[in-house]
């Protein structure tokens, strides 16, 4: 569609500043913009005239733009809808999406895009499915805890509602400690099999020699200790969800059988002769990094991408120290729950608690705070007391000593001495030296994957896309395949 057959564009937005970027980038595209600040005044204009999509924020001047959208629905059915929202929690994407909304963006948004969507939009005119329904039945108070509103997590987020209304496959990655249950679990909780069973294995923790067994069931006799008939996690899980916990530590021959089931939703108890149907969703994790392993052989290749359908990479705490006030303050309230003082924490305390590298991510916080509500003697927890009770970090010098002496600093030294670049170009030529390996890095961890590691290095895509080409990387040579 050419874009003057576009109709105008509706912007809901009260915030000036943000409003006047979105209508010159449009603008730019040759789409003409209708602004309004309020719900009052969009819904005067919707009945004014026509619209090709709505863009609209959930805080306005005089309500919530995302709750009042039923009478949107009623006036401009077929009208497409992209959210906008400063309030980047995974409830405000549940949200957006149960109110089936083409984009949901949370602030602060890639402008491109953004712009990008808008054009999708326009040239979609999608009516919305069910334009009403609540689709989890829960409140404000009854949604999963995953806590954060750092830019790292909102990825995360986004995924999750992508995958609510489907079975598609998810393979989630992080390291260990971030919170990779968690994530199964709201996509099971806030998804359309909720009220089947959320079965979780720990594939890691179960004997190789009964893996199986646990996953597939056994038939009475099957083996020595198969005393009676058992039933395995599938046929559990069967009309919800089976949580595949570390996927990366399960032997070879089991990798085979899961990978049958996968391919023909049936499984075979071991011992038996009869196929059963099994009707699951499988969501998988796992702290390792699969790429190599496919190569060396100790991970299939096709189970892999029958798995990695749709990929959900945590982030570590590291990358978003800005939750670490938040996070710890969910967690002193789930410890005064489960019985211990109640606490708060002071800015110096969280400051604290900010500047730790917590190897063991969201998991190690946990625990720290609990360790915090316990031994604390005051009700405020101070600064000092953080480091008298858990004293100080020492990961920093561990990662540094298993890089070699002096770690990145040595590393650095070296390349000085080496390279002995002239007075003024210090700064420059040692962040080009740096930067190639480090984006090689990041491209390596996600199999070539640009989206996922510009995730990873916390830059935007499009700065990543343009320094690889400014410095002559090859994503594809990075691919598994």
């Amino acid at each position: 569609m050419p874009l003057s057959a576009i109709d105008p564009v509706l912007l809901v937005e009260d915030d000036v500043a943000i409003a006047t970027v979105i209508i010159a980038a449009l603008e730019d595209e040759g789409l003409a913009i209708t602004h309004c600040t309020s719900i009052a005044e969009r819904d005067r204009l919707l009945v004014q005239g026509t619209f090709s999509v709505m863009l609209t924020d959930v805080v306005l001047e005089d309500g919530d733009g995302l709750a009042s959208l039923g009478a949107v629905r009623e006036q401009a059915a077929a009208m497409p809808v992209i959210v906008l929202s400063a309030q980047n929690t995974l409830d405000t994407a549940v949200r957006a999406s149960e109110s089936d909304v083409f984009e949901y963006f949370p602030k602060p948004f890639d402008l491109d895009e953004l712009v990008q969507a808008v054009r999708q939009a326009a040239g979609s005119r999608t009516p919305a499915e069910n334009p009403a329904e609540d689709t989890t039945g829960a409140g404000e108070g009854e949604r999963m805890p995953l806590v954060g509103r750092s830019p790292a997590m909102q990825g995360v987020y986004r995924m999750i509602t992508r995958v609510l209304r489907n079975d598609l496959t998810v393979l989630i990655t992080g390291e260990s400690g971030t919170g990779k249950e968690l994530v199964a679990e709201a996509i099971h909780e806030l998804g359309h099999r909720r009220t089947g069973p959320f079965v979780a294995v720990n594939t890691a923790a179960i004997p190789a020699d009964l893996v199986e067994s646990e996953l597939f069931g056994h038939e009475k006799g099957a083996f020595t200790g198969a005393i009676a008939q058992a039933i395995g996690k599938f046929e559990q899980a069967n009309g919800g969800t089976l949580f595949l916990d570390e996927i990366g530590d399960m032997p070879a021959e089991a990798q085979t059988r899961l990978l049958r089931a996968l391919q023909s939703g049936r499984i075979r108890r071991v011992g038996g002769r009869q196929e059963i149907a099994v009707n699951v969703r499988i969501v998988a994790a796992t702290n390792r990094d699969l790429a190599p392993m496919i190569a060396a052989g100790t991970f299939r290749e096709d189970l892999f991408y029958r798995l990695n359908v749709v990929p959900i990479m945590l982030p570590p705490l590291r990358e978003r120290r800005e939750d670490i006030a938040a996070l710890a303050q969910h967690f002193l309230i789930l410890a005064a729950e489960d019985g211990l003082p109640r606490r708060q924490l002071s800015p110096e305390a969280i400051e604290r608690l900010e500047a730790r590298n917590w190897r063991g991510n969201v998991r190690e916080l946990r625990n720290v705070v609990y360790r915090l509500a316990l031994m604390a003697r005051e009700d405020r927890i101070d600064g000092d007391s953080v480091l008298d009770i858990i004293g100080p970090d020492l990961s920093a010098g561990a990662v540094a000593a298993g890089n070699g002496e002096g770690g990145f600093a040595a590393a650095l030294a070296g390349w000085l001495a080496a390279e002995t670049p002239p007075s003024g170009a210090v700064y420059h030529r040692a962040l080009a030296a740096f930067e190639k390996p480090l984006i090689e890095y990041a491209l390596g961890r996600t199999g070539g994957n640009q989206l996922r590691a510009a995730q990873l290095l916390g830059i935007n895509r499009n700065t990543l896309r343009k320094r690889i080409g400014e410095l002559g990387l090859e994503p594809d040579r990075f691919s598994p395949h």
